[in-house]
This record gives structure tokens, C-alpha cells and sequence, in this order.
């Protein structure tokens, strides 16, 4: 034994009454047992393609004037953990980590990977889609046999719909495999851009692809594989680059809020997209991104309809302006000059109302989720989204603040430690971090199991009942299943 369970945070564990599910913690691959599995699925010549990317300059090898000609943006560096020798390994071995989790406080944990974090993402067809395959392979074999306290979740490429859909069969039904990271959008080239500067280099040039509203491919027979398998997508999207997270020398102004910035986008595309409205059943997380931006995306939603549902754009329907009678009120109230300009005045009103009166294509921002009421709007966003949220997260109460949030709406909230990255540099610190809010009263204990259990069961098993089966935590999700929670 290289540990016991002792300390702080299994001192808390102890004292609950409920399991403490990790929802997203980072393994790091063994890059040389990697590379096994990429020259195995993919050849030599991609193994050499992967190492040429990996080595490829980043924005820290440019110059101050490079970097103010080209505004490369400042992304990740030093990422893993180095110091703490035992959570380093940890974040490797996977019979390390099983034998440390009563240590952590930790009873399952769902992993994430680090270096394949990016796989998804190359623009390179066959790269992507046989790093994705390797990393899977590579997955099922290291970690399979510690089943009973983590799974890892596979990586699923989602430039398209049947690479996506070909990754996930691939994944559960070969390797066994029943969680899954997606990204969260690909960036596409506008085709006017394209057509006039061909050889521009991405992110220039692009456009988000969420895979809801305004997507270039209809991604709802890839939901629909999601629910048929049992398996709940989690995206693990980064947002630099994005318009306020594209600094070109510090990635701390870029890293704060960018997880939430993609995360924003995806959850407002699958929203308004109708994705949640279509398939009601569907579960999906956006990790490691926290749940305070969520909390006012809701809210904001719900504003926005109030305001703005078809209905409601009669308020601001040009043709319901009384033009005379607005026109007797400036000739009565307006000043010397005003009443010199009436006619042009008139003649100047927003939307040419003495003329054509302009109108969008579609004029219900809501077409697509169709919304008679407010609480439509809560049924297709408080079941369906799930947030990643690192215990030390400021904001992780406000997820359960049904006094504050619209309807009395407690978000799915999720404890997703990070470990393995630079921002968690003592395992052992994740649950008392995230059980000081309790402590501070800003959490009640049954906060605190939505937190860290009923939310992650609802998640994971709420789309296949049998996720925890043969796990440590399976006679408490069984309870818990059976209350109807």
C-alpha cells in the first residue's frame, strides 16, 4: 500500500451517507503505449504525423512582433502536475489511483483524458479519426481492468455525424465503453472566405459549428445513437480563441471563463436547435466549465422569451405604430427645432414604416423549441444540461439557490475534480474544497449529495439505468434509482 485511507477529506467521506462520484477527473496517457496503439490503428506514417503536429511551434516560440503580427493566441502550457510526484502517477496508473481513492475521498471516479483532449479536434480527417480509435483502444485496455472504481470516457470525433455515430458503436459495443467526450463545436471555413483567400490558415476565416441551430449537418441521428446506446454525451471544449479569450502572451486572461464561452455556445445551439425539444430523453454535461454562466443563461432565456416570444413582438412590430398619433406628440411636446423636422422626422422612423417594413425570414426566435410558457423552457434545459464544476468553484452554490433561479430551478451541478492538471496540485484537497461550502453554510447537505451524487447518477444513468452496475457505488445508485430521487 502507498497510502491508507486517512486525512481530511476521508474523514469527510466517512461521514456521509452517500457516495462521492467524480464526474470528471484527467488521467494522462503513458504517451509510449499510446503511440502503440496509434502505429497499430493508423501506421508508421501517422505515428510520425502525430509526433510532427505534437512538435510542431506554438505561440511561445514567436517573437513579441510575430506575435503582434499574426495575434496568435496564448494557450496552454505546463498543464500536468510535476511537483507532487505521487499525483503524477496517480494521474497515469490506474491501479495507483484505485488503490488511493479512500485516500481522495473518492469512491468512482468518470476520467477524461489530457493529451487526447485535443484528438477530436484536428482538422486532419484521418489523424483525428485514428488518434480517436487508438485513444478508445488504448482506454478500454489500460483502465478496464478497474472497473469497479472509474471509467475512462472515450473520445468521439465530431466533424461529421458518421464519423461520430462510427466512433460511438465503435466504442460501446467493441471496447465496452459507456462514457463518451465530444467536442463541442469545429470550426468550419466560410465558404465566401474560402473561395477569395483559399490558402488562409484556420481558426481565420471560420465559423462555430454546435451541432444545433445553424449547423451544417443535421446531428440527430447521432443524439438519437446517444439514447439507443445508453450512452450520454460530455463535452470537454476549449474556448480559446474565442473573441474575449484570444490574448497573444498571457493564457490566464484566455483560461478565465473560456471553458464557459464554448460551453455557452454549445448549450444555446442545442437549445434553440430544438435538440432538447426533439429528444427529451437526452443527457448532456459541459465540463469543467462551472455552473454560474449556466445559472444566468437560464435565467437570461426565460428573460428573453418574456420579452421577445412571438406574441410578444407585437410591442415592437413597426406596423402597430400609430404614426399620426406619435407624430401629434412630437408637433405638441417636441422644441423649436424638433417641430421645424417633423416631416423628415416622419419620414426617418426606424424600419421605414412609410414604406416596406423589413421582417426576418422566421420571425419566432423560438421556432425550433416551440414555447407556449415559461416552463417549457425550464423542461427542455434543467433535465438535459449538466455542468462540470471544480470543487474550489465560487459559484457552485448558486446552482441550487431555487430561490433565486427562475421557477425554482436547481441546475445539474456536478463535482469535477480536475485532477491531473495544475489546478489541483493535492488530490486529497478536492472534497474538503468542495465540502467547505457546506461548512460556510452556503451549501445544505443535501446540496452537497446533488452535488456530488444524485446529479452524476441522474447524468450517467440517466440515459442507461445499468452505467454503475458492478461499481462500488452500485447498491447506492440502485437506492437511489428505486426512490425515483
Amino acid at each position: 500500500m502507498v497510502t491508507k485511507a486517512s486525512g481530511r477529506a476521508a474523514e469527510i467521506r466517512a461521514k456521509l451517507d452517500h457516495p462521492i462520484i467524480d464526474s470528471d477527473g484527467h488521467l494522462i496517457e503513458v504517451l509510449p503505449v499510446l503511440l502503440d496503439f496509434i502505429k497499430q490503428v493508423g501506421g508508421a506514417d501517422v505515428v510520425k504525423r502525430f509526433e510532427d503536429l505534437r512538435q510542431r511551434g506554438t505561440w511561445m516560440d514567436l517573437s513579441p512582433d510575430e506575435l503582434r503580427d499574426s495575434r496568435a493566441t496564448a494557450s496552454t502550457w505546463w498543464l500536468p502536475p510535476t511537483k507532487n510526484t505521487l499525483d503524477r502517477a496517480t494521474a497515469s496508473l490506474p491501479r495507483l489511483l484505485a488503490e488511493r481513492m479512500d485516500e481522495l475521498g473518492l469512491d468512482f471516479c468518470v476520467l477524461f483524458p489530457t493529451t487526447g483532449l485535443v484528438f477530436p479536434t484536428y482538422q486532419d480527417d484521418e489523424l483525428r479519426q485514428v488518434t480517436c480509435r487508438a485513444l478508445n483502444m488504448y482506454l478500454a485496455e489500460v483502465y478496464g481492468p478497474y472497473a469497479h472504481r472509474m471509467t475512462p470516457a472515450m473520445a468521439i470525433p465530431m466533424h461529421t455525424p458518421e464519423e461520430a455515430i462510427e466512433e460511438l458503436e465503435f466504442g460501446a459495443k467493441t471496447l465496452g465503453l459507456k462514457a463518451a467526450m465530444i467536442a463541442g463545436h469545429v470550426r468550419r471555413r466560410v465558404p465566401a472566405v474560402q473561395r477569395q483567400f483559399p490558402q488562409l490558415p484556420p481558426p481565420h476565416g471560420t465559423w462555430v459549428d454546435s451541432f444545433g441551430a445553424d449547423s451544417e449537418y443535421d446531428y440527430d441521428p447521432f443524439w438519437a445513437k446517444c439514447i439507443e446506446l445508453g450512452i450520454p454525451p460530455a463535452s470537454h471544449s476549449a474556448g480559446f480563441g474565442f473573441t474575449t479569450n484570444a490574448a497573444s502572451t498571457s493564457f490566464m486572461q484566455n483560461h478565465l471563463g473560456h471553458f464557459a464561452a464554448a460551453a455557452q455556445v454549445f448549450c444555446k445551439s442545442l437549445f434553440f436547435g430544438g435538440v432538447t425539444y426533439r429528444f427529451p430523453a437526452l443527457r448532456v454535461a459541459v465540463l469543467e466549465c462551472g455552473v454560474g454562466w449556466a445559472v444566468d443563461l437560464y435565467a437570461g432565456i426565460i428573460a428573453r422569451w418574456e420579452k421577445r416570444n412571438v406574441r410578444a413582438l407585437r410591442n415592437v412590430d413597426p406596423a402597430e405604430l400609430d404614426v399620426d398619433g406619435l407624430m401629434e406628440l412630437y408637433a405638441r411636446y417636441g422644441d423649436g427645432r424638433t417641430v421645424e423636422k417633423l416631416e423628415q422626422i416622419k419620414t426617418s422612423l426606424p424600419d421605414s414604416v412609410l414604406a416596406s417594413i423589413k421582417r426576418p425570414a422566421v420571425l419566432d426566435d423560438w421556432s425550433h423549441t416551440p414555447t407556449e410558457r415559461p416552463e417549457d423552457i425550464r423542461d427542455r434545459f434543467v433535465p438535459n444540461f449538466f455542468f462540470g464544476c471544480e470543487a474550489d468553484d465560487p459559484m457552485n452554490p448558486t446552482a441550487f439557490d431555487a430561490k433565486r433561479n427562475p421557477l425554482g430551478a436547481r441546475l445539474g451541478a456536478m463535482l469535477s475534480s480536475d485532477i491531473g492538471h495544475w489546478d489541483v496540485p493535492d488530490m486529497g484537497k478536492v472534497v474538503p474544497e468542495a465540502y467547505e461550502f457546506v461548512e460556510k453554510g452556503l451549501m445544505e447537505s443535501s446540496d452537497f449529495r446533488d452535488f456530488t451524487f444524485t446529479n452524476p447518477v441522474r447524468f450517467f444513468a440517466g440515459m442507461n439505468p445499468d452505467f454503475f452496475k458492478g461499481t462500488v457505488v452500485e447498491a447506492a445508485v440502485s437506492k437511489l434509482q428505486a426512490s425515483g430521487a
